[in-house]
């Protein structure tokens, strides 16, 4: 029997940990090859940790809620095969070695421990607490009664770090406290900065009001707005395209494309392909900024900004959209927006992006003013396609005709995209959707 270390892998260039929201094996289990141990979640995505080999769960390194670093281990598991093997030599070895970080490490967590008992012992509890939430409820001064108090939200009833922190919320409001959780604790606000569960709403009453504690992906979309917005200067041009050669070619051909390509074909694919176009005529759109500096970007990834069944946005990206036909385009697109919707995207499904677009005439929106995603300089925003009358314009004179037409809205960083360039490219967005050619083949 050999016991192999099951460690946190690499999840793309900036994610450097995860927290983990789910244990899917109990210790004891049989795990087969390729088996989801756990569940975890990153700043940008949530996604589970498979086995590496076939054996046994010894032992789970790990809580609910704790932050792991990518590289450590975070399960052992028994196997009959040779693995890496965690012997008493090496941890001889290793104590050995470094008996002084040891003994400081050693310290540190008896001094911790006396910290967190010097006023109340939640031992006397019933009830089983994580170290995260005894250590919260430490720091807040909370005792055992009230902590016995809350209702969990955890498996088993068990009280989570969300669930304490609401009634801490909670708690100071009512007694009027004006210091707040994480102002109070440095510690506290390291956990709500980085260990918020995606997947929960922790609400409480208050009178006739109700507290919603803010999901992990709300702090972080909300966060990365308002960063935003203080940081480009937004300008938007708006211009209208007639789709009304799209809407027919597409109303002909689409039956016998998910015959052929087993695929749906949708308008965001004919966008896409569009934009990916005009980034290539207007490479200076598709650039970001480092302080002073201009990052001129060599490939055009285009993100496209999926809105999420608990009501959060995402934003897959497509890599290389430039280099791919309609068919290609068409199959991304499908791909990551039903990964986004099963919430099975990977950290590099939303890494990397140069630009983004955004569609809201999804909800009936006929244009928008969207903030740009950073570091990039532009978003566009693809209104809701219309039936309209319009002047059409003939040799024979002008008439008026029922025409399918939408707006496009172009918000750019006007640090260093003028309105010449950010116009200009709208517009020639607007020129290849109406010389769509309606005898088009695929």
């Amino acid at each position: 029997m050999a016991k192999f270390e099951l460690k946190l892998p690499k999840m793309g260039e900036s994610v450097a940990e995860a927290t983990i929201t789910t244990w899917l094996k109990e210790v004891g289990e049989t795990i087969e090859m390729d088996d989801a141990v756990l569940e975890i979640a990153t700043d940008k995505v949530d996604s589970e940790v498979p086995s590496e080999v076939e054996g046994v769960l010894l032992e789970r390194l790990f809580e609910v809620d704790d932050v792991v670093k990518v590289g450590q281990t975070i399960a052992i598991i028994e196997t009959e095969g040779e693995g890496v093997a965690v012997s008493k030599e090496e941890q001889e070895n290793t104590t050995t070695e470094i008996p002084q970080e040891v003994a400081v490490i050693e310290a540190q967590l008896t001094e911790a421990k006396e910290a967190v008992t010097t006023n109340v012992d939640y031992n006397e509890s019933s009830k089983f607490y994580s170290p995260l939430v005894r250590n919260i409820a430490a720091a807040e001064n909370v005792s055992v009664t009230e902590l016995e108090s809350i209702s969990g939200t955890g498996k088993d009833g068990r009280v989570t770090k969300n669930d304490l922190l609401a009634y801490i919320e909670h708690r100071n409001a009512d007694t009027g406290a004006t210091t707040s959780v994480a102002s109070r604790s440095e510690s506290v606000d390291t956990i709500l900065s980085t260990n918020q569960d995606v997947s929960k709403v922790t609400s409480v009453s208050s009178g006739e009001d109700e507290i919603i504690e803010m999901t992990r992906m709300g702090k972080m979309i909300a966060h990365h707005m308002v960063e935003s917005v203080q940081t480009s200067a937004h300008v938007q041009s708006f211009i209208e395209a007639d789709v009304t050669n799209i809407w027919n070619w597409r109303k002909r051909v689409k039956d016998d494309f998910v015959k052929r390509e087993g695929e749906n074909l949708t308008f965001t694919p004919i966008f896409m392909e569009a934009v990916a176009k005009a980034i290539k005529d207007f490479p200076m759109i598709n650039i970001s900024i480092a302080g002073d500096t201009v990052i001129k970007k060599k490939n055009i990834n285009l993100g496209m900004a999926a809105a999420l069944a608990d009501g959060n946005l995402i934003v897959p990206v497509i890599k290389n959209a430039d280099q791919l036909n309609l068919v290609g385009m068409t199959k991304a697109v499908n791909d990551l927006a039903n990964r986004a919707r099963n919430n099975q995207l990977k950290p590099d499904d939303v890494q990397g992006g140069t630009y983004t677009v955004t569609n809201v005439g999804t909800f009936g929106s006929i244009m928008g003013t969207p903030i740009i995603n950073q570091p990039q300089v532009a978003i566009l925003a693809l209104g809701a396609i219309r039936k309209v009358p319009a002047v059409i314009e003939t040799p024979d004179g002008d008439f008026i005709g029922i025409r399918y037409k939408m707006f496009l809205s172009h918000s750019y960083d006007h640090r260093v995209v003028n309105g010449a360039l950010g116009g200009q490219f709208v517009q020639r967005v607007k020129e290849y959707l109406e010389a769509w050619d309606i005898k088009r083949e695929i």
